[in-house]
């Protein structure tokens, strides 16, 4: 009897798509709804496991994004993919209830500076009001997500210490959400600092589902991933053609660019589960329809596996 070694399953990446929420609330230009909903249902194809539809604020404080729920309620909805909201307030929890939501996405900083200039309150005020807001979820059978901002540093305070990160950590998980963001949202994480952290979150709450975020902001997006990945993480937030980026930290790219991030883990083996030309043809639709270049490499100069003819021999 011949003894054989079963093949191992390559490990599953899960990608979370942003760019219709953290990338469009920035825009000058309003896009319109039918257009939010065409590209949402054309991703929904790619393969994703999660897509952030929009945020359920104010419409004053970001009229790019005053049509949430016209966009909640016009998108298809494939089975497999989850289909969450940034959710600021209970008011915004209230609103995103009536379109039946998959997941809250709840925002707040570590960084008291940070967040006294994002949000116009302190921590404290932010974590008792967004209590509430995960009662509510829970009480209604919606999934909470928590995304810390500033995880790994702020442009205005310095460096985030691992201790001062976890505390929060700890006060979130006691609280039984789902899972935990790390954001690195002016993108002043390093591989060393992200294999810190990942380890540690992971060593105490196993059972939370960890996602990374990361920023390109000083190049270091794909090498924190890379240094995330190895360190246990399966799950990251990534935007179309990098669109986006945080006003506290000037001429910066947005969030890690979804294609290149796939490019780069299909490339390594890891199974990612997209469809890596569709993306590149959402990518290249969205410069048209906001109207200039956007930071993507790879939309640029194309896959690896793209061939060239050689030069004439004179």
């Amino acid at each position: 009897m011949t003894n054989t070694v079963p093949l191992k399953s390559p490990k599953r990446i899960y990608i979370q798509e942003v760019v219709t929420r953290d990338g469009f609330q920035a825009e000058s230009t309003f896009i319109p709804t039918e257009e939010k909903i065409a590209l949402i249902n054309r991703l929904s194809r790619a393969g994703y496991a999660k897509i952030e539809v929009s945020s359920f604020t104010s419409p004053k404080a970001i009229p790019m994004l005053a049509d949430a729920e016209a966009v909640m309620k016009g998108i298809y909805r494939e089975p497999g993919v989850e289909y969450t909201v940034l959710i600021p307030n209970l008011k915004g929890a209230e609103r995103a209830l009536t379109v039946g939501v998959d997941e809250f996405n709840l925002v707040m900083s570590v960084s008291e500076t940070h967040n006294q200039a994002n949000l116009k309150m302190g921590r404290e005020d932010s974590f008792q009001g967004l209590v509430s807001v995960i009662e509510l979820a829970h009480a209604n059978k919606t999934a909470v997500n928590i995304s810390l901002s500033t995880s790994f540093g702020c442009p205005m305070s310095g460096i985030t210490s691992l201790a001062e990160f976890m505390s929060w950590v700890d006060r979130f998980a006691n609280l039984g959400v789902r899972g935990i963001t790390i954001c690195d949202t002016t993108g002043m994480a390093n591989p060393a600092q992200v294999q810190a952290i990942c380890e540690a979150t992971q060593a105490k709450y196993p059972k939370l589902q960890w996602t990374l975020h990361f920023h390109n902001t000083r190049g270091m997006g794909l090498a924190n991933a890379l240094a995330a990945v190895n360190s246990g993480i399966d799950r990251f937030d990534s935007s179309l053609g990098g669109l986006g980026g945080c006003p506290y930290a000037p001429g910066a790219t947005g969030n890690i660019c979804t294609e290149e991030l796939v490019h780069m883990f299909d490339l390594m083996g890891f199974d990612t589960n997209m469809q890596i030309d569709a993306l590149l043809e959402c990518s290249k639709d969205l410069q048209t329809l906001i109207g200039r270049v956007l930071p993507s490499q790879l939309l640029m100069a194309g896959k690896v596996d793209r061939l060239y003819e050689a030069p004439c021999q004179s």
